[in-house]
């Protein structure tokens, strides 16, 4: 039997109940923006579904973004890109996170190639995926300070003796 991706929506939009957005973009396959709370049982569901793989996970910082200034404030997000091969179809799926507590649940157990996608969110942007079988740093050293891919990131003088120079040549 064919997926039909408008039940498929349909379902995603029940389960993630009120905060649950469909969001008009300029994109292949529709978007859904859902709760961070709805995404343990959102997930599987789209795996059940036929969404068999996990094209791409990336981190997000909202801060300053007017197109979305209004609803996410300067929130941190993730988005999922899913693709099914049988029925040859995508779909999106965004969770906004507060800066405060950026965690969520990981979906490393779903789509095995997530385990790196989500180490990468963690180091970039200090993105926690609960559940996360390895949950290290993956592309800086363990004692490295904050999460570079953050728009406040403050790049540091020095890392161990080396010292970082701006443009002018300044420390």
């Amino acid at each position: 039997m064919a997926m039909k991706i408008e039940e498929v929506i349909a379902e995603v939009m029940e389960i993630a109940g009120e905060g649950a957005v469909q969001e008009e973009l300029d994109m292949p396959g529709p978007v859904l923006r859902v709760p961070r709370e709805s995404l343990a049982k959102v997930m599987p569901l789209l795996r059940q579904r036929g969404f068999d793989s996990l094209m791409a996970l990336s981190g997000i910082d909202y801060q300053g973004m007017k197109k979305y200034k209004a609803d996410a404030g300067d929130s941190l997000g993730v988005v999922y890109h899913l693709f099914s091969f049988a029925e040859r179809c995508k779909i999106t799926i965004k969770v906004w996170l507060p800066r405060e507590d950026p965690q969520v649940f990981s979906v490393a157990a779903i789509w095995p190639t997530a385990e790196w996608h989500e180490r990468e969110a963690y180091d970039m942007f200090g993105i926690r995926f609960e559940g996360h079988p390895d949950p290290r740093r993956i592309l800086l050293p363990e004692d490295w300070e904050g999460w570079p891919l953050r728009k406040d990131y403050q790049m540091p003088t020095e890392y161990r003796g080396i010292v970082h120079r701006d443009e002018e040549g300044q420390a």
